[in-house]
C-alpha cells in the first residue's frame, strides 16, 4: 500500500522560508511522479509543483516559479519542496500525491491523475 506522509509545515512571516517533506512508502515502481498541491480556505485545491522520480522532470505553477524548488532523495523515497520568499497568499494546506508513470518524461500536473494522497500539512504565512 502506498503511503505518503508530509511534514515541515508551520507558521512563518512573509518573506520567510519553509521546507516541506513528503516521505513515500510502498511504491511498487521506480517510475513515478510526486506532486505538491495546496488548498487555501474557501478555494479549490491547486497544483504547485511536481517531479518525476527517474528523470527528474519538474513542473512549477506560475504563482510559485522562482520562489519554490522541488527536489528528491530517491534513496529515501522523499521529495522536498523548498519554499522561499513566502507570501500570505501561500497560506494553505499542502498535500503531496503520487502517480505511477508510463512515460518518465511526461508528468501529469492535474490533481485528478494522482491516485495516492497524504494527509496534508498546514502552512501559514503571516503579513
Amino acid at each position: 500500500e502506498v503511503q505518503l506522509v508530509e511534514s515541515g509545515g508551520g507558521l512563518v512571516q512573509a518573506g520567510g522560508s519553509l521546507r516541506l517533506s513528503c516521505a513515500a512508502s510502498g511504491l511498487i515502481s521506480d517510475n513515478y511522479a510526486i506532486g505538491w498541491f495546496r488548498q487555501a480556505p474557501g478555494k479549490e485545491r491547486e497544483g504547485v509543483s511536481c517531479i518525476s522520480s527517474s528523470e527528474g522532470v519538474t513542473y512549477y505553477a506560475d504563482s510559485v516559479k522562482g520562489r519554490f524548488t522541488i527536489s528528491s532523495d530517491d534513496a529515501k523515497n522523499t521529495v522536498f519542496l523548498q519554499m522561499d520568499s513566502l507570501k500570505p497568499d501561500d497560506t494553505a494546506v499542502y498535500y503531496c500525491a503520487a502517480h505511477f508513470l508510463r512515460d518518465p518524461w511526461l508528468i501529469p500536473t492535474n490533481q485528478e491523475s494522482y491516485e495516492y494522497w497524504g494527509q496534508g500539512t498546514q502552512v501559514t504565512v503571516s503579513s
